[in-house]
């Protein structure tokens, strides 16, 4: 396994048609040699042409040449170590016929088709295995779900599985990371989309009074009013018309699930790597894993940016491939099923199930001073409270902060975390945005999990939630009423980390992030702000205990930690 034997041929804008006539493009890099090999297919909207490019991996914000759309894996490194590597245009991107719609679906049933296609050429052994990051998994995903019976294991790498929640509406509040990707400032950076016929599909299918009676509410949002890209969209679609049919559709409901892959896990039958990195994308590689059941294996990464080129974890995909697709026994298979790194620890181990059956949930209050302590606030103390401005009025970003005193020993706290939290506000709405943090001796705010609710999407489905991961239906929006006390459920994803002796657990509640946060992968106003002024306030006292629900390791002495945090006598002002 792992020797280069092979030099490259090349085949570029090879035409594949499809089932209803559509002619796909693709690349083909294939070993330089008469015998057969098994394929590996990677499907995507950012243009085939530019995946081969042979600059080194650059690493985000410390390089310009960094370009976050090459992602389909690393041609150089597989194939020659024996396979064909297949690069294609999704339909209406590239060089490929055919209309692109938002997420479709129909590039599940394309890609059965190049499997099949390619499973049937002269230089294929007839095995296909498909692999990618972002777009280039969700293909991989979406033609698991259609059961091509070439296609033998897929590989995949930062992941969505539900287009409203992971992808378009963080909490209930739009996302423009999309927007930007493919027309604003990310797209502006990197070589981004590469359409060909990106259509609206809002504007096929609504009746033009609906349509109308649509946009005519969006224009009327004062937030909308003040973000002039947006504004100036509505007006005129045709410029993004795949962003156009995001903000059509605000709530949850028919138009998301048609582009999910979770409506669909029964259906993939295929063994699944799942790769995945604490804090950006961590609900939704969890959620696949934990629901999928076909033969299944999980690495979880640390926190923090990757590079470009999209070179990592080739080893640990030729060894998946090496397995599935050559028949070579390459132990992968006798690894524990989940490899994740533990933050803090700064270590890697293996689990055989998920979550721990050991874990220990305890609550976090916040209390007054802003300090977070294991016992609730007993008195009846003023809210806290903190004033948002829009960000065209002040760059400014209050917030509240709680924090722990250093902890006395390590605490290692590992599964899904939530706050529940009482507050009111001024406004019948706003963005809440919630970030934990291990904070090091110097100072050094580590992310660990952050979460989002806008205030009139805080409805909550009882059934379908658990302990730390409170699901909202995103259905239905509920307009908050100034000045009443409401309390809010936030999920803040899966944290895998030991705080050491001496660091300490930190919370910020705000409604505005900031535009450059290069932990998540951020560098423009990553979500729609709120044009109002609002004075939000937060209570945390013996009727309204507001706390974070945490999952704790429990080794010896975590019960000494609770204790001696929980004690108002350890407890002194922050510096």
């Amino acid at each position: 396994m792992g020797e280069l034997m092979y030099e490259i041929v090349e085949e570029r804008d090879v035409y594949v048609t499809m089932r209803d006539g559509v002619r796909l493009t693709v690349n083909v890099f294939r070993p330089k040699s008469e015998g057969k090999f098994p394929v590996l297919l990677s499907m995507g909207p950012y243009g085939k042409d530019i995946q081969d490019l042979l600059i080194p991996p650059q690493p985000l914000y410390e390089s310009a040449f960094w370009d976050g759309n090459i992602e389909a894996g690393d041609i150089e490194y597989f194939v020659p170590r024996g396979y064909v590597h297949i690069i294609a245009d999704v339909r209406g991107t590239g060089k490929s016929e055919g209309e692109y719609t938002f997420f479709s679906m129909q590039e599940g049933k394309d890609g059965y088709d190049l499997v099949e296609w390619a499973a049937q050429q002269p230089w294929s052994n007839g095995n296909v295995g498909m692999l990618g990051y972002s777009y280039y998994a969700a293909t991989a995903l979406k033609t698991a779900i259609h059961q091509p019976p070439s296609l033998k294991a897929i590989f995949v790498s930062h992941i969505y599985v539900d287009a409203y929640r992971d992808l378009a509406y963080h909490g209930g509040i739009l996302g423009l990371f999309l927007y930007h990707l493919w027309y604003g400032r990310h797209a502006g950076l990197t070589c981004g989309f590469a359409p060909r016929n990106a259509v609206s599909e809002m504007m096929k299918v609504l009746p033009k009074e609906k349509l109308e009676q649509r946009v005519k509410g969006l224009l009327s949002n004062p937030d909308i009013r003040y973000y002039t890209m947006l504004y100036h969209l509505l007006h005129y679609p045709q410029k993004c018309p795949l962003f156009f049919d995001i903000m059509l559709n605000p709530l949850d409901g028919p138009y998301w699930r048609e582009r999910s892959i979770y409506p669909y896990y029964d259906k993939i039958k295929v063994p699944v790597y799942i790769v995945g990195k604490l804090a950006h994308e961590a609900r939704a590689f969890w959620h696949l894993y934990m629901n999928v059941n076909s033969i299944k294996k999980l690495l979880v990464k640390p926190v923090g940016p990757e590079e470009r080129p999209w070179r990592e974890d080739r080893e640990e995909a030729l060894r998946w491939f090496d397995y599935w697709l050559k028949g070579i026994d390459t132990g992968i298979m006798r690894d524990p099923p989940i490899k994740l790194f533990v933050m803090g620890a700064n270590e890697w181990r293996y689990l055989t199930g998920w979550p721990p059956k050991d874990i220990k949930w305890v609550k976090l209050y916040l209390r007054r001073w802003e300090w977070l302590s294991f016992a609730p606030e007993l008195d009846q103390p003023e809210p806290d409270c903190y004033l948002y401005r829009p960000l065209w009025l002040s760059n400014k970003r209050d917030s509240v902060k709680y924090m722990t005193p250093p902890l006395p020993r390590d605490l290692e706290v590992m599964g899904p975390v939530a706050i529940y939290f009482y507050a009111s506000i001024d406004q019948d709405d706003t963005n809440w945005i919630v970030r934990l943090c291990d904070v090091t001796p110097d100072g050094k705010d580590i992310t660990l999990g952050k979460g989002y609710l806008k205030a009139s999407h805080r409805a909550i489905d009882p059934e379908k939630s658990k302990p730390g991961e409170p699901y909202h239906p995103h259905t239905s929006q509920e307009p908050v009423e100034p000045g009443r006390i409401y309390e809010y459920m936030i999920a803040l994803g899966v944290v895998v980390n030991v705080f050491k002796a001496g660091h300490r657990i930190k919370l910020e509640i705000e409604s505005a992030e900031s535009p450059r946060d290069p932990e998540m992968q951020i560098h423009f106003h990553p979500h729609l702000c709120s044009s109002k002024i609002t004075l939000h306030k937060i209570y945390r006292n013996k009727d309204y205990q507001s706390h974070v629900l945490l999952p704790i390791v429990p080794k010896p002495g975590y019960e000494k930690i609770i204790e001696t945090l929980g004690d108002d006598n350890y407890l002194s002002k922050p510096e």
